[in-house]
């Protein structure tokens, strides 16, 4: 069953790591750690878990892994290992202040991104067959968005820990995140073309159709860390104005989407009837409900938006609910499949 779960493992299944330390992060920020730091230590078991998984899938299974990654489907899940490592750093930066073991994951999810998009993106477009659009794109390929922004994010906390280093750092980040900015808009245009020209089974509206608003959330929090360290960096001083309306933007852009992702989910679930069954796309559903939240909280600190802080107060505990019954039904399927085990292992003893 072990050699089962590692073979078969999901490209994407680190945004279980993803939206645990958003919530986590989240929670902090508006004054919940009680929540948060239990949060953590479930990160972390999550996080080495499926990085122990990951390796072992290298070394004993690696055409499969290779197979994903040239998949247009399956292979921008892999940047879910990226944004993962990003945004646990951020997670252990914020909540126990730890900026070398911070920077340290900097270091790996820049490491892992570099291998990561330019392996996937070569493989795409040499790749002799190509789906069509419409079964080949889907809000899974924004988290190459998502993943570029966090490195920007982490980058932008843990600059100071380096100052002979720190304007290398903070240019680095400020590099990564117009780079995400430049993913985003790129990918939201083929997404959004497919959602309104395209024809769209219910069943094929998935929750990381959620990551549409996902990725401008953590561009936000992008910007907003960087406007919030703008004083460590001439060049962000001067590129002040210019960052605060384009994080404006983006945060714009991500609210337009919440309301049309709500109804698209009662479209699919309550009128045509697709049942709600756990399966790893749901936590792609639940890191951007936290970014949201974590997003409209900087935001209104770094551009003194001060009647923008109810909001956070409220999603907040949208992204726990989701959290907390994304969460069950991965206890659950846990169980069933440990069941099954003792079944099989006491039939055999029979």
């Amino acid at each position: 069953m072990a050699r089962y779960w590692i073979e078969k493992l999901p490209p994407s299944y680190f945004s279980l790591v993803m939206a645990t330390g958003i919530v986590s992060i989240a929670c902090d920020l508006v004054g919940l750690d009680w929540i948060a730091k239990p949060l953590l230590l479930i990160n972390l078991i999550a996080f080495v878990t499926l990085l122990f998984m990951t390796g072992l899938r290298v070394l004993v299974y690696p055409i499969h892994l290779v197979d994903d990654l040239r998949a247009h489907a399956l292979g921008p899940g892999y940047f879910t290992i990226v944004a993962g490592t990003c945004v646990i750093g951020v997670q252990i930066f914020t909540l126990t202040g730890d900026a070398d073991l911070a920077f340290g994951l900097w270091v790996f999810g820049a490491f892992l991104w570099l291998l990561i998009t330019y392996s996937f993106f070569t493989a795409i477009i040499v790749h002799p067959t190509k789906p069509s659009l419409t079964d080949g794109i889907s809000g899974v390929w924004l988290i190459a968005s998502v993943a570029t922004q966090s490195i920007a994010v982490l980058g932008t906390m843990v600059a100071f820990r380096f100052p002979d280093a720190q304007q290398f750092i903070l240019f680095i980040s400020l590099f990564f995140y117009f780079m995400g900015c430049m993913l985003y808009i790129n990918i939201i245009a083929l997404v959004f073309y497919r959602l309104t020209f395209m024809h769209l089974e219910p069943a094929s509206f998935t929750p990381p159709y959620w990551v549409s608003m996902g990725a401008t959330a953590i561009a936000t929090q992008a910007g907003a860390t960087l406007i919030l360290h703008a004083e460590e960096s001439r060049l962000l001083v001067e590129l002040l104005p210019f960052l605060k309306g384009f994080t404006l933007f983006f945060w714009a852009a991500g609210t337009w989407w919440i309301p049309l992702l709500v109804a698209l989910g009662i479209w699919t679930h309550w009128l045509r009837r697709v049942p709600v069954v756990y399966t790893p796309l749901f936590w792609g559903a639940v890191f951007p409900l936290g970014m949201y939240t974590a997003s409209t909280y900087l935001l209104a600190k770094a551009l003194q938006l001060d009647g923008l802080a109810w909001i956070p107060a409220i999603t907040v505990y949208i992204a726990l609910a989701a959290w907390g019954l994304t969460f069950l039904g991965l206890l659950r399927r846990l169980s069933r499949a440990i069941g099954a085990v003792v079944r099989v292992a006491v039939s055999a003893g029979d």
